[in-house]
């Protein structure tokens, strides 16, 4: 099984950073306003995903996105 972090959009710019075994399914529930955090703020498009082979690692990479120099590097990157 893989893992992925992502990193969606709304049309405001806003950005949320998660990380799934199943992306397609992840990105429907935010979209459906089904998901705390993204709730009523969506629609959202997917900008970013990276695979991984552990729940481990991409929950190591999702941390260091959320955070200092991986926000930067999105702000660079991505935005």
């Amino acid at each position: 099984m893989a893992y992925f972090v992502y990193i969606i959009k709304n049309l405001k710019n806003n950005i949320y950073i998660g990380q799934t075994n199943n992306l397609d399914d992840r990105i429907k529930r935010h979209n459906n306003n089904t998901e705390k955090y993204t709730k009523n703020k969506g629609p959202f498009g997917l900008i970013y995903s990276e695979k991984f082979a552990t729940r481990a690692e991409a929950m190591k990479r999702e941390k260091m996105l959320k955070f200092g120099k991986g926000r930067e590097w999105i702000r660079n990157n991505l935005l």
